[in-house]
């Protein structure tokens, strides 16, 4: 019987971490189609207004637990899930979506506590093909990996946080681009530009802005992917 047919859905959450690669080593070689049809659950036309759907999709699988909640995929054990969409060469297509940016309250704020320390503490990472020219149901699901950032990737990922945060903090919001940080960017989180929230402006005073997110850049994740996989 194939593998995949071993799997149930929904899953429990995994107990710890084993079971959890052990699930999405089981996922390797498989379809997003042949995933989809074994779970009963129906492939949109296209990504663009369903980006989540592929991690969604994943997360039945593998027995996440925080749903829409603002905490780790798989609380319990302290780890993150995320899918990257890379090309034939295993490189990655696209920014990697953390957290949310805080725009408001966020004085005194250190690295420490900050919320993006927390998403990125520990990280299943699960490449699936990306290409454009492959239909969404025949992309594949590659080989997982669980990662913590070293030493230097943490020193790497707080600088540009701290700087990011700083500009937030001075109330340079509107100066802020997705050039700023060497691994860690902000980019607009928004459904349109509609969606507006509250920030601070250079004055101090309240301001309406679109939300922003922070991002790790695809040099960051490239080099995390050619280092485990010898890419």
């Amino acid at each position: 019987m194939s593998t995949l047919f071993k799997l149930f859905i929904p899953m429990k959450p995994p107990a710890n971490e084993r079971e959890l690669l052990r699930r999405a080593k089981a996922l390797a070689g498989f379809s997003l189609g042949e995933l989809a049809a074994h779970a009963t659950i129906v492939i949109p036309d296209s990504l663009k207004r369903y980006k989540g759907w592929i991690g969604a999709l994943l997360e039945q699988y593998l027995g996440a637990s925080a749903g829409n909640k603002p905490e780790q995929d798989f609380a319990a054990i302290g780890i993150e899930l995320k899918t990257i969409p890379v090309d034939r060469n295993g490189r990655p297509l696209e920014t990697t979506f953390v957290c949310v940016a805080p725009l408001t309250g966020n004085s005194g704020m250190t690295w420490e506590v900050s919320y993006v320390r927390y998403k990125l503490a520990r990280v299943l990472w699960i490449p699936v093909e990306g290409q454009r020219e492959i239909p969404l149901a025949q992309r594949r699901i590659g080989t997982p990996l669980l990662w913590s950032p070293d030493s230097q990737e943490v020193l790497q990922l707080q600088c540009d946080w701290e700087a990011l945060m700083d500009l937030i903090v001075l109330g340079k919001i509107k100066h802020i681009t997705a050039s700023h940080g060497e691994v860690l960017q902000l980019r607009p989180k928004a459904a349109n530009s509609r969606s507006l929230t509250t920030a601070i402006g250079e004055l101090g005073q309240p301001i309406r802005t679109i939300p922003l997110g922070f991002y790790l850049k695809k040099n960051f994740t490239g080099q995390l992917l050619a280092r485990n996989f010898l890419v």
